[in-house]
């Protein structure tokens, strides 16, 4: 498995796309509200991705009818926009937009409270992005794979809460997708080497109940298995010699 090394011209393509993609979710999630559909967060992600001279990655990737997955309280992630679903208060949803900008693609996502959840609701989005900031501080040149996934399980474990073992993050640059599948759970001190410049996403799928999941028949959408509630957080990232780069900068 060949993990591609990013050179400078290359990182700074990513610094870009990596930052209209965290400006769009920044934007949109700023307009999320009670009684709006998911449709319409697919035409506000459209308009902004646009307007920043970017194109949604995910708009027909394999077959994707949408630019942005939305997925709300008890879908895990790949949830299509659709005009017969509306958020209400209480909710959770996952907004997670990809876009692509000069040749290269950035990735994030965030899971925003509609109006006031129950402290379930808000245990699990919080431990969702904690488990990011965990698995982003075992990134740096010579770390392991294992080491990230190792992390966020302990702490989800800890906070009694699950981690989706059937999904995890890529690697990223040239195309939305690339090596290495980056696993959320893990063993530390296992799996593929680290270097300086390669770049990857972690995007935890934290579950308040167990962790398996199902697939809906639309070929998409993934919901926990036992209908409890599950939130994620995601980065596109640099590893450098100390650490990492966030390439999507926003704040968690």
């Amino acid at each position: 498995m060949a993990i591609e090394r990013l050179g400078p011209d290359q990182q700074a393509r990513m610094r870009r796309a990596g930052a209209a993609a965290a400006a769009t979710l920044a934007a949109v999630g700023g307009q999320l509200r009670a009684g709006m559909t998911t449709a319409e967060i697919d035409r506000l992600v459209r308009a902004d991705t646009a307007r920043r001279g970017g194109r949604s990655s995910q708009l027909g990737y394999r077959g994707f009818p949408a630019a942005v997955c939305t997925s709300r309280n008890d879908v895990v992630c790949h949830g299509i926009p659709s005009a017969r679903e509306r958020l209400r208060p209480g909710d959770i949803i996952n907004v997670d937009v990809t876009t692509a900008l000069g040749g290269y693609h950035g990735d994030t996502s965030r899971t925003f409270l509609i109006g006031e959840p129950g402290p379930e609701a808000r245990h699990v989005v919080e431990v969702a992005a904690r488990c990011l900031q965990a698995g982003i501080s075992q990134l740096r040149d010579g770390a392991r794979l294992g080491d990230i996934g190792a992390a966020i399980s302990e702490l989800a474990r800890a906070e009694g809460c699950s981690v989706v073992r059937d999904i995890g993050g890529h690697g990223i640059g040239r195309h939305m997708h690339m090596p290495p599948h980056v696993s959320h759970v893990g063993q530390s001190g296992t799996g593929a080497r680290l270097r300086a410049g390669m770049a990857l996403t972690i995007e935890p799928m934290i579950n308040l109940g167990g962790a398996e999941v199902v697939e809906l028949d639309d070929g998409w959408t993934i919901r926990t298995a036992d209908g409890s509630l599950s939130a994620q957080f995601e980065h596109t990232l640099l590893v450098t010699q100390n650490g990492c780069e966030v390439m999507t900068p926003q704040p968690f």
